[in-house]
């Protein structure tokens, strides 16, 4: 391996590095305890060298959300790629996504539920991880409206709507983990068999 090659995966790891540590931290003490420089200290570099990799915490909280993501919409997409019958794989959508959002509950809150105060822009961004999970379920809703088997709505809405049901239940049985809530997975089929009732034909 050559000079620029060692200092590319360096760099690479480096990156990894802080964002790891960034989480941990987020996670372990709040955003709003979280500075840049506790950041550096917990990776041993100065806040200077943080500063080469993230502009801001809030740029560290999205580089996050884009890992989130990222490992969501593969899964996503790995089902959408082997469709057999798209009611079906539109339910799977909605199951693997709470599935996720459960098994990784520090990571979906980061990405999906913290919000830094007096920041403008940080949400959902509009760039090409959060637009590939919406096509992949809208193209599922195509399939299933040119089979007969929704009715002829329009798939981004319906996407769309699936998204903020299976985002409220995640969300309520992350937040609220005592609540005496029915049993979790007759909960969950019963919201996305209720969504699926509604766009059938």
């Amino acid at each position: 391996m050559g000079t620029k090659e060692r200092r590319v995966r360096e760099k690479k790891q480096l990156r990894r590095k802080i964002l790891d540590a960034a989480r941990e931290l987020f996670v372990a003490e709040g955003y709003d305890n979280v500075s840049m420089r506790k950041v550096a200290q917990r990776i041993e570099y100065s806040p200077t060298t943080i500063y080469l990799y993230f502009k801001d915490k809030t740029d560290l909280l999205l580089a996050i959300s884009q890992d989130t993501l990222e490992t969501l919409v593969r899964t996503l997409e790995a089902l959408a790629a082997k469709v057999e019958d798209p009611v079906e794989t539109f339910a799977e959508f909605g199951r693997t996504y709470i599935k996720f959002g459960l098994e990784y509950p520090h990571d979906y809150e980061l990405a999906f539920t913290i919000r830094p105060r007096h920041q403008e822009g940080l949400g959902l961004p509009e760039d090409s991880t959060s637009k590939r999970a919406f096509d992949a379920m809208s193209a599922i809703v195509e399939q299933c409206i040119g089979q007969g088997k929704f009715r002829p709505v329009d798939a981004a809405t319906a996407g769309q709507a699936m998204w903020t049901a299976v985002h409220g239940v995640t969300s309520l049985l992350i937040a609220y983990p005592e609540f005496p809530w029915v049993q979790r997975d007759k909960l969950i089929a019963h919201v996305l068999d209720t969504m699926v009732a509604g766009l059938r034909a």
